[in-house]
């Protein structure tokens, strides 16, 4: 995202430090009345879109209170307002929202499938911006150094496009990433610390959808830089820097040393530079980002879900002092939660963007299921989350599962904690956050550690099914370690689980085996995704692998310790 106010005008830093310490103090503000301002924001959605197709359809215009909004409108998931979003995208006005879309965010989601989510220019202002400023607020109040240069962040999930692809409407369909903020909507002051650094708008010819080769070049660039921080919002990118370092080192140096980016000519040979930075690899052995940015202050990522198991020993990769501070528990479609100071994994509810309900995560999302308000909610739960809001979502689920942590001047502050999406071969109806909180629970009692792991469930021809592990040690496990982490992980599944536990109970389902594969696996996985042509914010954490081919792929890799394990 850039725009003519960007990094290196005069007084851009200042403006731009203004305005996020702005937004979160209004942040900060609206918890004094989060109630009022869930019923102004409700009252504003259903006025802005009385007379869209959808909200004559749903009776906008008579609805006074959350009560009478929730009997109009069902829930609903993405399908159900897909067939809406297909009339916007084929140029009809008014169907959503009353804001014609300036963009389509696209979104993975669970499936794989491309989702287009209508943005308009009403959300941005009310729902998006204010949040999204707010978010950068602990990062540049405590590394303030982050902002003294362009190329002092390394921010991996900015890729914009010169010739973005289109919806049928013809306005562009991108990532968020993809977007600048300051043409499409005015805002100037959207540029993201990291986007006028020399990698961001790379200055040799490659093709849209190179991505490898695009993370190729920016590492090239940035090993001749000071970098302090590193923005991955997706933990799968932060974690695949150290890998790919090493991968592509033999040929980062050379460029260095020859003055080339991609086999072009480019800026001046440096020789001294690939000196040093061939002499770390023959000192250390493996190429650790500690050792080419050693002034690294922080990485901004998720912290939760999956990225739980790997994060501690990933930070140390960046250095010992290396603070991890949390992305937003965000969406595509919206805003969830926003860090507004230095907690570890958990952000605040955003009372001024969306209309936020909750349905504990065990229970399933039909139309009618009743829902919970934030007052109800209870920490230490997990909840489905759903959100309303004037850039036409209404009820909608957005197929994550939240944690409450605690409640912040009365505001509940959640962290991600999985996908909404259940495994459920035997009644056990397992879901990715009790997963991955019986992974953990594992590990401490053992003092093992993991890169990263995943799971399907074994349907032999004869016999019980089971779910099999595929876990990628951070060092190599012994047959008695393995044996004694398998018995944990399945009485700790049992522990998260009461409907794994009746199936283990009733014989329905067998003991869980664990696969031991290399350590970096997952990054190997990774990498290959992303050369297949998937962009790398895009290629997320999974704990449920189903897919045969997904599976394959990954485990045909030689195990770290005698494979298979009871």
């Amino acid at each position: 995202m850039t725009s003519t106010d960007g990094w290196g005008s005069p007084g851009h830093e200042q403006r731009y430090r203004e305005r996020v310490f702005a937004e979160r103090a209004r942040l900060h503000g609206a918890a004094a009345d989060f109630a009022g301002h869930q019923q102004r924001v409700l009252a504003d959605l259903l006025e802005f879109n009385a007379d869209t197709a959808f909200g004559r359809a749903h009776g906008f215009g008579r609805i006074r209170t959350m009560e009478e909004f929730r009997r109009a409108v069902p829930v609903q998931d993405y399908a159900d307002h897909a067939p809406w979003i297909d009339r916007t995208t084929a140029g009809e006005a008014n169907v959503l929202t009353a804001d014609r879309p300036t963009v389509y965010f696209t979104s993975s989601g669970s499936t794989g499938a491309h989702k287009k989510i209508p943005v308009t220019p009403r959300f941005m202002s009310s729902t998006f911006f204010p949040f999204y400023y707010a978010a950068w607020a602990p990062l540049i109040e405590h590394f303030p150094d982050v902002l003294a240069r362009p190329d002092a962040v390394l921010n991996l999930k900015h890729d914009p496009l010169a010739a973005p692809p289109t919806a049928a409407d013809g306005r562009p369909h991108v990532g968020a990433s993809q977007v600048d903020f300051g043409e499409k909507f005015g805002e100037p002051l959207s540029a993201e610390p990291g986007t006028a650094a020399p990698w961001a708008a790379l200055p040799v010819p490659v093709a849209a959808d190179a991505h490898l080769e695009k993370m190729y070049l920016r590492l090239r660039l940035a090993v001749q830089s000071d970098v302090r921080c590193l923005i991955g919002i997706n933990p799968a990118m932060v974690a695949a820097v150290p890998y790919q370092l090493n991968l592509w080192w033999p040929r980062i140096v050379k460029e260095v040393h020859d003055g080339t980016l991609g086999g072009v000519p480019y800026g001046a040979p440096a020789p001294q530079r690939a000196a040093e930075l061939e002499r770390l690899a023959d000192h250390f052995g493996i190429v650790r980002p500690a050792q080419i940015w050693p002034h690294m202050r922080a990485l901004f990522c998720w912290t939760t879900g999956a990225a739980s198991l790997y994060l501690p020993r990933l930070r140390e990769e960046f250095g010992p002092g290396v603070t991890v501070l949390p992305a937003p528990v965000a969406a595509s479609e919206g805003p969830v939660g926003v860090a507004l100071d230095r907690h570890p994994c958990a952000g605040s509810l955003v009372a001024t963007a969306s209309v936020y309900e909750f349905v504990d995560a065990d229970q399933d999302l039909t139309p009618d299921v009743a829902t919970l308000l934030p007052d109800e909610l209870e920490p230490g739960r997990d909840y489905h989350v759903l959100f309303s809001h004037v850039g036409g979502l209404y009820r909608y689920a957005v197929g994550d599962v939240v944690r409450v942590v605690d409640r912040v001047d009365g505001v509940p502050r959640v962290e991600y904690a999985g996908r909404g999406t259940r495994s459920d071969a035997a009644g056990e109806r397992l879901r990715e956050a009790q997963v991955i909180r019986a992974l953990r629970a594992a590990l401490s009692a053992t003092g093992l550690e993991l890169r990263n792991a995943t799971c399907q469930v074994a349907t032999p021809p004869t016999g019980q099914p089971h779910y099999r592990f595929a876990l990628a040690p951070h060092t190599p496990w012994n047959g008695q370690e393995t044996t004694r982490f398998a018995r944990l992980l399945d009485t700790h599944l049992g522990e998260q689980s009461p409907g794994y536990r009746r199936a283990r109970e009733a014989g329905r389902l067998g003991d869980p085996t664990l696969h031991l594969l290399p350590r970096d696996a997952f990054q190997r996985d990774w990498h290959d995704a992303v050369g297949a042509g998937v962009r790398p914010t895009q290629v997320k954490d999974r704990i449920f692998r189903q897919d045969p081919a997904l599976w394959q792929r990954l485990t045909q890799l030689p195990a770290t310790h005698e494979g298979e394990h009871r």
